[in-house]
């Protein structure tokens, strides 16, 4: 990890440790090390500094609510705004504790987009009547529930590239090591 031009910049080794953090948090520095061939100490070192640098923010644990009997629905929102109200709807319903997620995108016209849950379709209704709807700016609400689900996921810092690109990286990292050697 270094600076470039006040930007923080991660280098291969800093990507592959937050792989690897990325499909199991709970693996110890040790065996981080091992997988990627390298001392206990330089991964506790480079993972401590993703975490003071904001890289890492947080470890949580990501739970199945249907498999944990948790009854809900969840609709994704879309929020027709007058445009210079906008940044003030998306900062509101951010607040509320029904929403997982606001975005803001310009089309044709400005929108909010929220995901959106609640217990059943009455609390929905009611949570946008009374806490969406009467906001300033909003202009029109459309409400779409979730039916099925075929895929989700979070953001994975491997996302987007290939296994080739992958496995060169990891070629990269291996050579580096011999050549320093």
């Amino acid at each position: 990890m270094k600076f470039r031009n006040d930007v923080l910049a991660l280098d291969d080794v800093d990507l592959r440790i937050l792989g690897v953090l990325q499909e199991d948090a709970r693996r110890t520095y040790t065996d981080i090390g091992k997988h990627l061939g390298m001392a206990h100490s330089t991964i506790y070192d480079r993972i401590k500094r993703l975490e003071k640098y904001g890289v890492i923010r947080k470890y949580t644990t990501i739970v199945d609510p249907e498999k944990a009997g948790a009854k809900r629905i969840v609709a994704l929102m879309t929020v027709y705004t007058d445009p210079k109200d906008s940044e003030t709807v998306a900062e509101k319903l951010c607040k509320a504790p029904e929403v997982l997620e606001v975005y803001t995108s310009i089309s044709e016209e400005l929108l909010v987009m929220a995901k959106v849950v609640a217990e059943d379709q009455e609390r929905l209704h009611a949570f946008i009547a009374n806490s969406v709807a009467p906001l300033s700016g909003v202009l029109r609400i459309r409400t779409s529930v979730i039916t099925k689900k075929f895929k989700e996921t979070s953001f994975s810092i491997f996302n987007g590239l290939t296994k080739s690109t992958l496995k060169k990286q990891t070629r990269n990292i291996g050579e580096r090591k011999k050549n320093e050697r």
